[in-house]
Order: C-alpha cells, then structure tokens, then sequence
C-alpha cells in the first residue's frame, strides 16, 4: 500500500516550488520554461499548475496557454504581513525614510539562502525597483544580504566566502577578499551598499534592525539608481538609514543598538 502521506508532501512541496519560481517573473510563463528551471516532467509541472488554477493561486491566459501567479497568494502574504510586529513596528518608519529620502523603502528578514524581501514603500520614480515583496536577495551581491553577513550568523560569512558565485550584475567576478573587506566595514558603519550587483545601473543602502533580545533579525533598505545612492553614499543617507533602522529595533525593545 503507498504512503498516501509522502505522495501529499511530496505534491506540497512540488507545488511550492513552483510558486517560488513563479513569484520573480514579470511575464507569463510557459510548461516548458517551469520544467527546465525545475528539472520536473512537463505533465507533472502541468497537474500542479492545474491544481493551482482551480484553488485561485495562478491563472491560464487562454489564448497563449501561459500562465501567472494572481493576487491572491499577495493577499495571503500581505495578511500574514500585518500581523506580524515586526512589519506593523516598521511599515510607519518605512514611510518616513521613503518621504525623507524621496527612495524606495525594503524591509527584508534573513532566511537559510539568502534576504528575503516581506515589504516594500515605493516611490514614483523614473526608475522603478523591480524587486517585490517574496524576491529572494544573495547575501554576497546585496546590502540587505551584506549586513547580514556583518551582523548575523557568524557562520553565514565563511560559508559564503568559500561557496562558488556567478558574476555579479556588473559583469565582475565574485572576489572573496573585497567580500570580506566590505563586510568588516559595515560592520564598523552599522550600513553596507551593493551598486550594480543585484541589478544594472541601481544601488542599494541597509542597515540592520535589532530585537528584544539584541539579535539581528531584518533589515531597512533604500534602493535607487547610481545617481541617486552612489557607491560611497553621503553621509546624511547613511545616518537617514541608520536612524529608521535604529527606531524600529527600539520600538522592537533593542537595547544595544551599535552606535
């Protein structure tokens, strides 16, 4: 007899995968496309996305057959969202740093393999951040992953020196050392950046939020074009940054803010 229980976790997380796959893309996606990226049979990537559309999750466009993620796993999110203290604590702050600063504002927490953005404050700009909230961040090419890497797990910064990266968005090639270098400087800073590495011709600045119990646990960012957040920020974005970060890690009962 099967053991109807791993089939069904097996579905579970078949079906999650697709979903994280899915969640990036700006375009309808096609079968084929799903099953390349997820080394999964076509028939099997076409059950679950079946079963998918049938529960409100994605949808088919019926003239090319491709498909998208809807709203409703946004809603989903967004509900969990706001129920948590850590996006309820931030989203105000958020607001400020976004109207101070005139950038989009990211609150993003660290998981296993990277940031992983839980809200975004836009602003109307030329220059629009594609990222959405869900986008998984590298920790070695991102000022989220970055200060991370400065103040999280100690372990994290080893394993990502000695892992193998593709090419940054700029075209250069992963370097350990500047990795290590950049790191023991924001570790000193309280703030890191990341121009052109996620993303040609656009910057990022973050800063890390603090818990009750002093730990590291998300961080504040304002991204931007070049022009807008160079390479070496002013220091008045800096502080700007460092300060909203500082706020919502207080109001999450910090008591040792790094200074």
């Amino acid at each position: 007899m099967k053991d109807t229980s791993k089939i069904n976790n097996h579905s579970a997380i078949a079906a999650f995968q697709i979903i994280e796959e899915m969640a990036p893309m700006n375009e309808d996606v096609r079968i084929t496309d799903l099953a390349r990226r997820l080394g999964m049979p076509r028939a099997k990537i076409y059950r679950y996305l079946q079963t998918l559309c049938n529960i409100g999750y994605v949808r088919q466009d019926p003239v090319t057959e491709r498909y998208r993620l809807t709203l409703k796993l946004f809603h989903v999110g967004q509900a969990i969202a706001d129920g948590t203290q850590l996006t309820s604590t931030a989203r105000p702050v958020m607001v400020q740093l976004r109207d101070k600063a005139g950038l989009t504002c990211t609150l993003s927490i660290p998981e296993d393999s990277g940031m992983r953005v839980v809200d975004i404050v836009r602003v109307d700009s030329p220059v629009q951040i594609v990222t959405k909230p869900g986008a998984l961040l590298s920790f070695h090419a991102s000022a989220q992953g970055k200060v991370a890497l400065a103040f999280g797990d100690a372990n994290l910064l080893s394993a990502e020196l000695s892992a193998s990266h593709p090419p940054l968005a700029n075209g250069k090639p992963f370097d350990p050392a500047r990795l290590q270098a950049e790191i023991a400087r924001a570790a000193t800073t309280g703030w890191a950046v990341a121009p052109e590495e996620t993303l040609r011709g656009l910057n990022a600045l973050s800063a890390p939020i603090f818990d009750l119990e002093n730990k590291f646990v998300a961080t504040i960012t304002i991204a931007g074009s070049v022009q807008d957040i160079p390479a070496e920020p002013p220091a008045s974005l800096c502080a700007a940054v460092r300060q909203a970060a500082r706020a919502i890690s207080i109001d999450l009962g910090c008591t040792e803010y790094p200074t």
